[in-house]
């Protein structure tokens, strides 16, 4: 079986569509791109709010065994790198899986989410369907208002904005670059420094679930992010992390 691109005007979550197809048997590089989603889901099963003028993709990725933590980090600054590289955009990179451009006045306002859910097809060899939501044009009327991290789109940053299609093109590329990348043995330290380079709230207060506080300090082997608790080293492997305004 070839991988195919699947595309939808509206669909409730591209994210489940490729998770269907991955359990009947499609290959890596197969991918479902909608231009709307009705119940797009983020980490932890937090919702995605999924506007017209934002990219929603998940595509099909070869990952070892299992899920590998380093992932969703690994994609995020691969992509992080080629938003730079190509349009000028310059972002950080927040624990666990989002992108983020900081403004003069150390505000945050939220680019795009990353999410990775691993899946074992009996036919197949594991795969990783990540996916992958960026706000490309901001929508007609602006974002709603008391989102926890304000939004940002590429057409406020990028004159001319890019098309949904190249977006699309940049962020599969990275999504399959940075899974391929970690099957090499030698490639983790690489993964990490990049990864490190771009660590958002260094230095600053955070909070993880209400109740680990600590200052950043910086990402484990393990994709782990790394907290400053009274003098003690604590790793923390999942949560939802809020950071103090620099």
């Amino acid at each position: 079986m070839e991988p195919v691109r699947e595309f939808h005007e509206q669909l409730p979550s591209t994210q489940a569509r490729a998770l269907e197809l991955a359990r009947a048997g499609a290959p890596a590089g197969t991918r479902v791109v909608a231009r709307r989603q009705s119940s797009g889901r983020g980490r932890a099963d937090h919702s995605w709010l999924s506007p017209p003028g934002g990219l929603y993709l998940s595509v099909l990725v070869p990952i070892a065994e299992g899920e590998p933590a380093l992932l969703p980090l690994a994609v995020g600054a691969r992509l992080a790198d080629e938003l730079e590289r190509r349009w000028a955009v310059r972002c950080a990179l927040k624990w666990p899986n989002d992108l983020l451009i900081e403004s003069p006045d150390g505000r945050a306002r939220k680019l795009s989410g990353i999410l990775v859910d691993a899946i074992a097809p009996a036919s197949v060899a594991p795969l990783g369907v990540v996916g992958i939501g960026v706000n490309v044009v901001a929508p007609r009327g602006g974002f709603p208002p008391g989102l926890p991290t304000p939004p940002v789109a590429l057409s406020e940053l990028v004159h001319p904005c890019p098309s949904l299609e190249e977006v699309e093109a940049v962020a599969v590329a990275s999504a399959i670059g940075a899974a391929g990348e970690l099957a090499r043995p030698d490639a983790a330290a690489r993964v990490l420094a990049r990864c490190r380079s771009r660590l958002y709230g260094v230095g600053r207060r955070a909070v993880v679930d209400g109740s680990i506080v600590g200052t950043i300090s910086s990402l484990a082997e393990d994709g782990s992010l790394v907290l400053d608790v009274d003098g003690a080293r604590v790793p923390v492997r999942a949560g939802d992390l809020s950071v103090e305004a620099a």
